[in-house]
């Protein structure tokens, strides 16, 4: 069996997970505090991917990335970057597919770090950095931890957006469920069976150990 379309989709969704980590923390953290009411409108930005279609979106993206438009075009000529049927091109993709996955999560646990907590860091003279990484971020590990989990299954089940934007480049886009989806046209179903199979069982796995881990850190704390 060819590993290629999974290996390059466990890399597609490390590196999407990790830049998602980077923007989602402080977004998450900007519309659990913030007081501006165009922070819905930026929640509800946000969180389009969820109910649109994904080929909605990866058209968009698509037209968006292409270089017969501005963006693409500018990209292209001036940062010598493609993104249309490239492994870059994915990764954009795939953040802005996923990032409700990382964000709400977050957002969440933002919101259940009890006021008290905030006041008295403010009242010892701490900054809003230091509040974060020292207050924040060290008691919502599970929120972390669920986010992670979320945005890399989330990415390694993505079919429909990373179909528009990569298309099907054996080693450069083909990830696993277009990979699926190739076998199954092809009427290869014992093939297909052993990529789903693979990735039931990955996935699995991943939930497995998430849910493990979150139940430890419950028992630990006296929650369970």
């Amino acid at each position: 069996m060819d590993f290629s379309p999974f290996i390059l989709t466990l890399r597609l969704a490390l590196f999407t997970t990790l830049i998602l980590f980077f923007l989602g923390i402080p977004l998450a953290y900007w519309l659990a505090y913030s007081k501006y009411r165009i922070k819905y409108a930026v929640e509800a930005i946000v969180s389009l991917p969820l109910v649109l279609p994904p080929t909605v979106l990866g058209f968009y993206l698509l037209l968006a990335f292409s270089p017969e438009n501005a963006l693409g075009a500018f990209l292209d000529e001036y940062v010598d970057l493609r993104l249309v049927f490239t492994f870059p091109g994915l990764v954009l993709a795939s953040v802005i597919y996923s990032l409700p996955f990382m964000v709400q999560p977050l957002r969440s646990g933002f919101a259940s770090i009890p006021k008290a907590w905030l006041d008295t860091a403010q009242t010892l003279g701490k900054g809003r950095w230091v509040t974060l990484t020292r207050v924040l971020l060290p008691n919502m590990r599970s929120a972390l931890l669920t986010a992670a989990v979320l945005s890399f299954a989330h990415t390694v089940g993505e079919f429909g957006v990373v179909l528009m934007v990569g298309g099907n480049i054996p080693e450069e886009t083909r990830v696993i469920s277009v990979a699926i989806y190739n076998e199954v046209e092809a009427m290869n179903y014992g093939q297909a069976n052993r990529y789903s199979l693979l990735l039931i069982g990955f996935s699995f796995l991943v939930l497995l150990i998430t849910y493990w881990v979150n139940h430890d850190k419950n028992r630990v704390l006296g929650y369970d």
